[in-house]
């Protein structure tokens, strides 16, 4: 699919939160039709996902961190699937670097880190190491809430 300026647009008043078709069409000088026609066609080519997101730090009892991951493997994508399946994971990423993976795990008061490494992780084969970094403040860091 083929991503043009007006596509562009409408997923910049998607991010703002709920805006109605209507208001989009509006502001991008196009119908409501055309909005809605290009929604449902960038969701059903898996170019745009519409979520409900929540700021971590805004809901009392959840943590986000971010995990460092050294695989003995270089099957990474494969393992990133694993991780990604795990409870609390809300993203992962293959990187270059010191990582082969980087997790981002939102955590709450009856999960925290301790629940995350020894059940979660600890059903991952061939881990060699894991780095926790606590986010304190993010900035534009709100993710799904999947627990």
């Amino acid at each position: 699919m083929k991503i043009d300026q007006t596509n562009i647009g409408i997923i910049k008043h998607l991010q703002d939160g709920r805006k109605s078709y209507k208001e989009i069409a509006g502001d991008l000088s196009i119908t409501e039709n055309t909005v809605r026609s290009r929604v449902l066609q960038m969701v059903q080519e898996g170019v745009l996902s519409i979520t409900g997101l929540i700021d971590p730090e805004k809901v009392p009892g959840h943590r986000m961190v971010l995990v460092g991951i050294k695989l003995n493997t270089m099957n990474l994508v494969k393992k990133g699937e694993e991780f990604s399946r795990l409870k609390g994971v809300v993203s992962v990423a293959v990187v270059t670097g010191r990582y082969d993976l980087i997790l981002t795990v939102l955590l709450r008061e009856d999960f925290g880190l301790l629940e995350f490494y020894t059940k979660e992780v600890a059903r991952i084969e061939e881990v060699n190491s894991a780095e926790t970094f606590v986010v304190y403040k993010g900035y534009n860091t709100k993710v799904p809430y999947i627990l």
